[in-house]
């Protein structure tokens, strides 16, 4: 039988890392990225509350689907602070990440259905280059590798 008292203990770092498969430093991370919260104990040890279990989960999935750390932590200011999202948060972010990753799945769509076509030989500005100088836009400033000639440091 599981103690009331027990449910609602707050987690050590070590407790989270291995309950959710995250190395301890990535939660420090994700800590000072303003991710995740933790309390401090008299002895200034980072105690974290449960329910930051389900949002380390949420962090996971959203990187593993390639949405930048910096637009997870927007959606989850969104989120209280008090409780673990719910099923009902978790709808309302997967429908504004859904519409991103439908664009991303066009664009590489694109990308890998046109990709025969290039040879590699990084010029970029021939006429038929589908992925990066569609058109030949970059013929018209001039001979050579343009994007290249137009990098910071490039001599």
């Amino acid at each position: 039988m599981i103690k009331s008292e027990n449910l609602h203990k707050e987690l050590t770092v070590g407790q989270v890392s291995a309950r959710s498969g995250v190395a301890v430093t990535a939660l420090h991370f994700y800590e000072s990225r303003g991710l995740i919260k933790s309390n401090r104990n008299q002895g200034n040890q980072r105690r974290y509350p449960r329910e930051v279990l389900r949002r380390v989960a949420l962090i996971k999935v959203a990187q593993r689907l390639g949405i930048p750390l910096a637009e997870i932590g927007q959606a989850l200011k969104a989120l209280p602070d008090n409780r673990a999202p719910t099923a009902a948060d978790w709808k309302v972010l997967s429908a504004r990440w859904s519409r991103d990753l439908d664009e991303r799945i066009i664009q590489l769509t694109t990308l890998r259905d046109k990709l025969n076509g290039c040879i590699g030989c990084g010029c970029l500005s021939m006429e038929a280059c589908p992925l990066r100088n569609f058109g030949d836009v970059l013929g018209e400033q001039g001979p050579g590798a343009q994007l290249l000639e137009s990098a910071p440091g490039y001599k």
